[in-house]
């Protein structure tokens, strides 16, 4: 599956975009992260705090716990604001 990273979550990764294979055991968002966070220290750094980051798969934003299996993309990004 692509997994593409937006503002701060891509910077501290350093990269847009990768396609990834996790296990079968990564079953939803939170695992998604858990798998990604154990990658490396950048990955680490980026999801320092999971609470914070928003997700979407296949364009549509899903909760945490959202299955992935299915997924073309998954997107990842902290929360927005308006102004």
């Amino acid at each position: 599956m692509k997994v593409k990273y937006f503002a701060w979550v891509r910077e501290r990764i350093g990269k847009a975009e990768e396609t990834v294979e996790p296990p079968a055991s990564v079953r939803t968002v939170d695992d998604l992260i858990a798998w990604l966070s154990s990658r490396g220290e950048t990955y680490a750094y980026a999801f320092e705090k999971p609470k914070v980051i928003r997700a979407a798969i296949d364009h549509a934003h899903v909760k945490p716990d959202a299955a992935i299996a299915g997924a073309r993309e998954i997107a990842f990004f902290p929360p927005m604001t308006g102004g």
